[in-house]
């Protein structure tokens, strides 16, 4: 039997369709809550989880109580031990620590985690050293390299421990932010520590990687080129990044650095939306048949498009907007950085990431553009 541990952090990721750049702590987690945010934490670890149905019998899983491991285990159909843990109220990083430093006596082979940064934080805090983890991502930061690309991808790469396949562990860094820093516009990731994860291909997400000095040029030239194809009667959102920063820059419009804006000629642009506002928009679009496009820039290191960060930007608004009306835009370094890995989505829908996969423009400087890959397949 493999033994597998289970720890879902509920509330990760639900201030990030909201434009609240995190979810830590309980009075950002109420705010989402008013603001039309919804717990997305067990809807990613029963998608991982469907992928294990085929091994039902192979597994002998240990999970936390109620919505932090046992509900989802159940409703997807398996029969688990359920840890003794007092939850009081609303969870916390106390309960997931706590949850580890019971798991730490059960000798599991893979410990399995879904949520961000914060959550990654709180268990390499107290795992024991020896432990093998992987992260099911489901917050908004994951600047962390300890997450699969997506829930999908950590359930095949499950299910091939459990059919005891040759898979290789490394050492990779935790790193967490400071939200309130990140909600004032800068970011300052700090080091944490690290966890033995699998390494598989490219099943395991890089560390995000924030962009270098020498980039600027290649951002300004960009931004220039782009600006010269922009119709006044097109509306833009614009995702977050330095490269859409300094488009926005040379707009002369302020910009939100970790927040997705709304651009539209000279007198019209919108900080800072939610994915409600974004939907708004988007119908009042229709109604003038307007066209909307989205800008985006793939985070450095880890080359995502959506999913990280951007939750804004959901396979809704993707939806309603259309694939080609999406305008990417990276330095030739960023993809370089890459070393030929595609560029990822994670939209929270299997058949939006599906159809975002392929190849795609990249705007790369000024009037040049390269062709590449998107996808999450091996």
């Amino acid at each position: 039997m493999f033994r597998l541990g289970l720890i879902v952090n509920p509330v990760a990721g639900i201030g990030g369709s909201v434009g609240l750049k995190g979810s830590d702590g309980t009075d950002i987690q109420q705010q989402a809550l008013t603001l039309g945010g919804t717990y997305k934490s067990n809807d990613r670890a029963a998608a991982a989880l469907e992928l294990l149905k085929p091994y039902a019998a192979d597994i002998d899983w240990f999970v936390c109580p109620g919505r932090m491991g046992q509900s989802v285990v159940e409703s997807s159909g398996f029969k688990p031990n359920v840890i003794e843990l007092a939850i009081n109220g609303p969870t916390t990083g106390e309960d997931t620590r706590n949850a580890v430093l019971k798991m730490n006596a059960l000798n599991l082979d893979l410990l399995l985690f879904v949520g961000g940064d914060g959550t990654a934080r709180d268990i390499c805090s107290v795992v024991r050293t020896e432990q093998t983890a992987l992260g099911i991502p489901a917050g908004v930061k994951m600047h962390s390299g300890v997450f699969a690309v997506t829930p999908e991808t950590a359930g095949v790469l499950i299910g091939k421990f459990i059919r005891r396949e040759r898979i290789g562990v490394t050492r990779a860094e935790v790193r967490d932010i400071d939200e309130d820093a990140r909600r004032a516009g800068s970011i300052a990731s700090r080091y944490y520590g690290e966890l033995w994860v699998p390494e598989l291909g490219n099943a395991v997400q890089q560390v995000k990687c924030c962009g270098l000095e020498n980039e600027e040029l290649d951002q300004q030239e960009i931004a220039a080129g782009f600006i010269e194809t922009m119709g006044d009667d097109v509306g833009y959102l614009i995702c977050p990044g330095s490269t859409t920063a300094e488009l926005m820059m040379q707009l002369t419009h302020n910009n939100t650095l970790l927040g997705v804006d709304y651009f539209c000629g000279a007198d019209m642009a919108i900080n800072d939306l939610s994915e409600k506002q974004i939907l708004d928009v988007l119908k009042d679009a229709g109604q003038n048949q307007q066209t909307l496009k989205i800008v985006v820039s793939p985070i450095g290191g880890q080359g995502y498009l959506f999913g990280r960060g951007n939750q804004q930007i959901s396979s809704d608004v993707i939806k309603e907007v259309g694939k080609d009306n999406i305008i990417v835009m990276a330095t030739p370094a960023k993809l370089d950085a890459l070393e030929g890995r595609p560029l990822r989505v994670d939209t929270g829908s299997q058949q939006m990431d599906e159809l975002l996969s392929g190849y795609i423009r990249v705007n790369t400087g000024f009037e040049s553009s390269v062709l590449y890959p998107v996808g999450n397949t091996q």
